[in-house]
């Protein structure tokens, strides 16, 4: 039986994505080992078509990993910094714990390099995975093959204003605003989002005179995102996981951050992204109103980005 190691990234979509560097390094330098993944399960798709580990391990947020048999040879904490990741790992028991230093269960003192808050997250899990196996980890390394599936809407621009708190959503209406402009410049103009975002998105599709067959959100699976943002001829977004799917396939993307920096968690650097951040320092990513940093952001700056980026014509 081949060893394994144990790997705790319980967290959603764009924190997979931000991962996958790390994941594909560490499954390099543990070769001989088998390396299972501690997350949602309805990240599987993805995870499945990373290539980054041998199995998905079904596993909610900081809950207790329903793992079975001899404890795991090795178990990395990828899911944070706090005590309440590493107690989850190390009440498996493993051989090695690998995490960033601080207290894990029970107050007791964890060994690992120093957390750094300013840190990109591909970055950061890097140099975890560099640091604990002397291996090269390539933050770069984010690319995903493309699903085969049926595209939903090939070549569009893709609109998702949805995110997981208030915080990180630019209103509605500069949305819509951004949609008629891409649908009067000649595009194909898709809404994207989730089931509980179906809402959002009709109410964009609305205000910017799309028919309701324009609404996407809650309509397609992982995969059909993945392959509709494999496709797409632009995305506009906030900071959420549907920006880092256009990292991963390198599609032209518009990302607007605030409350957190692009720095933090932004698209790579020679990439056909605009991460745009009109903020002076970071705020809570979780409050329930909009951050004033992104709403300092307006609708002819994005226009115009979105107009570089996906040549549409900008228009009068």
């Amino acid at each position: 039986m081949r060893p394994r190691a144990l790997v705790l990234r319980a967290l959603g979509l764009g924190d997979f994505l931000a991962g996958v560097p790390a994941l594909r390094a560490l499954r390099r330098a543990l070769a001989d080992h088998e390396t299972v993944l501690a997350a949602p399960s309805a990240l599987a798709p993805l995870v499945t078509l990373s290539g980054a580990v041998d199995r998905l391990l079904p596993t909610g947020e900081l809950e207790s990993v329903p793992w079975s048999g001899p404890p795991p040879q090795i178990a990395v904490d990828l899911h944070g910094n706090g005590p309440a990741s590493k107690a989850v790992l190390q009440a498996l028991r493993p051989g090695r714990l690998v995490a960033f230093g601080g207290p894990g269960a029970d107050g007791a003192s964890v060994p690992g390099p120093a957390w750094d808050v300013d840190e990109h997250e591909r970055d950061r899990w890097c140099r975890l995975v560099a640091d604990a196996f002397g291996r090269n980890a390539d933050p770069e390394d984010l690319l995903l093959p493309v699903p085969l599936v049926p595209v939903p809407a090939r070549g569009a621009v893709v609109v998702h204003p949805g995110a997981a708190s208030g915080a990180r959503r630019w209103p509605a209406a500069r949305y819509a605003a951004v949609a008629q402009w891409a649908l009067a410049a000649g595009a194909r103009v898709v809404v994207t989002g989730g089931d509980a975002e179906r809402p959002l998105a009709l109410q964009v599709c609305r205000l910017a005179g799309l028919p309701e067959t324009a609404c996407l959100a809650g309509r397609t699976n992982l995969c059909e995102l993945a392959a509709l943002v494999a496709s797409a001829r632009l995305v506009v977004c906030g900071d959420t996981g549907m920006a880092h799917l256009a990292s991963a396939y390198r599609t032209p993307s518009v990302v607007l951050f605030g409350p957190t920096p692009p720095q933090r968690w932004g698209p790579p650097a020679d990439g056909p992204h605009d991460a745009v951040w009109l903020g002076t320092a970071p705020a809570d990513p979780h409050a329930c109103r909009v951050d004033p940093a992104l709403l300092r952001v307006t609708v002819p700056d994005v226009v115009r980005r979105a107009s570089l980026r996906s040549g549409l014509p900008l228009g009068s």
